[in-house]
């Protein structure tokens, strides 16, 4: 009976887990090695069983209802022949909570050789489809939670990483005694459980949750002792696409543009209207001119907007001195880009009259799939869109800001054209983005909200950055990823060609409350998204900050995959703070190590004053810095350069030190220097600066001045030095994927 056939039978029967035979039989489907093995249904069969089977062997009560089999008294190891067996049957058969249960027999099979016990689980993420976990067994997956998750299908990069990733992986190669056990032999495993046409993608869309628990690793191979399947239910997924056997996920076809369907544009070009507009209308603008879309009009006005501008109205003749028009349909020249601000009922019927004129609407409004009463008006919404030849963006969003197209939602941000391209699931977010980016120095190739996500997608516009060559680095605000199969899918045919940086938002859910095995009770939203990071090579910011930060140290610094950063130098006026940021760089993967005696005796040489550290870190009183006007700095990294040979250089300052003491050129000089030597020594290490004050706002506003110069000469700025440490730690693990080193 093929295992199709088995779990069909165990939905037709309301089972909800797969026998420990049927799953078994699934596995040796897959060539995973399990136990000789027989079902006898009392002690009176006991001796024709054991006639088959080499002992010692192992009884095991088979029962639908019975979950954990120990706990129940269900399992009995060690057992040498018939008569042991047939009491082991008679004793489980007295079990109490055997005596309630249906009992469809009992499993006898041959003992594993001895071994590591290892697990390995599968889970099906509602976002991301099947899931794959392996472990150590025993407590160190039931207390501990030594385990490592990767988005199926894995390749065996990715199986050896997730080994390698276990506190426990010594243990496979022999520790206190212990023979060493065949690790290649659970990479084999990993791949016939995750891989490629592996069971979870076979069977994803009938395994909620799977255990091998345990696998038991010898030094020449590996064997399945037991197995639970976890099936879904009826209705898990309805309404989501799920995986078919030979098949990846459903792309997205359905969502393609009508314009790219017939004229067969790239994807640039496919976008290029909604970045670059040439005519863009505005519905919902008021006579009296108080309207946020009025407003709208204003700011891309004031933005420098030079294309067409047509304001939407069913009476007004002229708004805010531009002609206005009665419908999108009725406008000199089709619309690129159509900002609308009414109420969302008016919306479908304003749609519909487009007539293909319209490239793209972005809906401002609210009242649609973010509450329950507006979900049929959203997929109206949709549908008359698409009739009207329209690409939707949102609805429910605040707008699309784009220096190169001279188009912005707000009222505060760079006008220079940049290489950082957003998207944003928050409109609001997506305004601190560009107001905080400003004053940190980032500069925009485009910033769009997409809101409820109801036809252009988060992984649409992640395609169209990916392939834009104005956009260096992409940074996309995440809360819900409806076809995070498709994100991993673009991800990682993409191999971190460009940098990708995703703050999500609900990383910290409690996952699965009802979940029946170890590796439905470990997997949770957080687990994929981390799979996903180290999958594919995106980064994963846990703040705004951060998020802000990592985009800027991509923006300014280019990546080495052939020279991944780790040895790290630090040079400024820090004392103690140097030594905390040592201990939080060490905690990011990131050595401060002393240097070497030929270093030490060059920096000694230079006999710079009492008070100066000249190991790594280099600790100098703003005494020192001040020297030759700072151009000192130059000859000490000039030998950290030369001899030291760091992969990336910290540079911190802490202005308060230098306040009134200080001539104003000598931190610009301090900057020089470190500029021209990193010049003579190109492509060996990363600059970052760190400027630390006080607070005291004559001395921020003189770090802000300072920063824009700096961030002008390609030099990424940071506030303390934790937050540059995290920057060039996800710049380090970037380089190390490119590179194919892994995470």
């Amino acid at each position: 009976m093929n295992t199709k056939t088995l779990i069909a039978e165990a939905r037709a029967a309301g089972r909800p887990v797969l026998t420990e035979t049927a799953g078994k039989a699934l596995l040796s489907e897959f060539g995973i090695a399990v136990p000789r093995s027989l079902v006898i249904q009392d002690a009176g069969e006991a001796a024709a069983a054991c006639a088959k089977l080499r002992p010692p062997l192992v009884l095991k009560v088979v029962s639908p209802d019975i979950v954990h089999k120990s706990d129940a008294g269900g399992v009995k190891t060690g057992l040498q022949g018939p008569a042991e067996v047939e009491a082991a049957v008679r004793a489980m058969m007295r079990a109490p909570k055997i005596q309630a249960a249906r009992v469809d027999g009992f499993l006898l099979e041959e003992m594993a050789p001895a071994g590591q016990e290892m697990v390995i689980g599968g889970a099906h993420d509602p976002q991301f489809g099947p899931m794959v976990m392996v472990g150590l067994g025993g407590i160190f997956v039931e207390i501990l939670a030594d385990v490592a998750f990767r988005l199926c299908p894995i390749t065996r990069r990715d199986a050896e990483a997730m080994l390698d990733e276990l506190k426990g992986a010594p243990l496979l190669e022999g520790a206190r005694g212990r023979k060493p056990v065949s690790r290649e032999a659970v990479v084999e495993a990993l791949l016939k459980v995750g891989g490629e046409g592996g069971l979870l993608m076979t069977h994803g869309r009938d395994i909620a949750e799977a255990d091998i628990n345990p696998l038991i690793v010898s030094p020449t191979g590996a064997m399945a002792v037991d197995a639970r399947f976890v099936l879904t239910n009826d209705k898990s997924h309805v309404g989501r696409e799920t995986i078919e056997e030979g098949s990846t996920m459903a792309s997205l076809s359905s969502h393609v543009s009508p314009f790219s369907r017939e004229t067969g544009e790239s994807i640039v070009e496919r976008y290029r209207p909604l970045f670059q507009p040439k005519t863009v209308a505005v519905v919902g603008a008021s006579t009296k001119g108080g309207a946020l879309p009025n407003v709208f009009i204003r700011r891309i006005r004031e933005f420098g907007y030079q294309g067409e501008i047509y304001p939407i109205h069913p009476n007004a003749a002229e708004i805010d001195g531009l002609k206005a028009y009665r419908s999108l349909g009725e406008t000199p020249d089709p619309v690129d880009y159509a900002y609308i601000a009414i109420a969302a009922a008016q919306v479908p019927p304003l749609l519909k009259e487009a007539r293909g004129r319209v490239r793209f609407a972005q809906v401002i409004s609210s009242g649609f799939g973010e509450v329950d009463e507006g979900r049929e008006l959203q997929d109206e919404l949709v549908a008359a869109a698409r009739g009207g030849g329209a690409r939707l963006i949102g609805p429910n969003c605040l707008g699309i800001y784009t220096p190169r197209g001279r188009v912005t939602f707000t009222e505060i941000g760079p006008e220079e054209t940049g290489s950082v391209g957003i998207v944003s699931q928050s409109g609001g977010l997506g305004t601190d983005i560009i107001r905080r980016g400003l004053s940190r120095g980032l500069k925009f190739s485009g910033l769009i909200t997409v809101g409820n996500c109801a036809d252009v997608t988060p992984n649409e516009l992640l395609e169209f950055y990916g392939a834009d060559p104005q956009t260096r680095v992409i940074g996309m605000y995440i809360e819900t990823a409806r076809d995070g199969r498709r994100l991993f899918e673009i991800l990682r045919a993409a191999g971190a060609r460009k940098p990708v940086v995703i703050l999500k938002g609900g990383r910290t859910s409690q996952g699965r409350a009802a979940a029946v095995s170890h590796t439905g009770s470990l997997a949770g939203d957080d687990r994929a998204w981390v799979a996903l990071s180290k999958q594919t090579g995106c980064v994963l910011a846990e703040t705004l900050d951060e998020f802000i930060d990592t985009l800027l140290v991509f923006q300014t610094l280019a990546p080495q995959p052939g020279h991944p950063a780790r040895r790290v130098a630090l040079f400024g006026n820090g004392g103690g703070a140097s030594v905390l940021a040592t201990d939080c760089y060490a905690r990011l993967g990131l050595d401060v190590l002393p240097f070497g005696k030929e270093t030490v005796a060059l920096l000694a040489a230079l006999k710079l004053p009492p008070g100066t550290s000249i190991t790594n870190p280099v600790d100098c009183p703003v005494g020192t810095l001040q020297q030759e006007d700072g151009r000192v700095a130059e000859k000490i990294l000039d030998i950290i350069y030369g001899s030291g040979k760091p992969d990336a250089l910290v540079m911190h300052l802490n202005l308060s030190a230098f306040a009134g003491r200080t001539r104003p050129e000598v931190l610009d000089n301090l900057v020089q220097a470190a500029l021209r030597v990193q010049a003579r020594y190109p492509g060996q290490a990363h600059f970052v600066l760190v400027l630390r004050s006080d607070g005291d706002p004559a001395l921020e506003e003189r770090k802000r001045a300072f920063r824009a110069t700096a961030v002008a000469l390609g030099v990424p700025v940071y506030d303390e030095m934790s937050n540059a440490g995290r920057a060039l730690a996800a710049l380090a693990a970037h380089e190390r994927f490119r590179s194919g080193g892994g995470r």
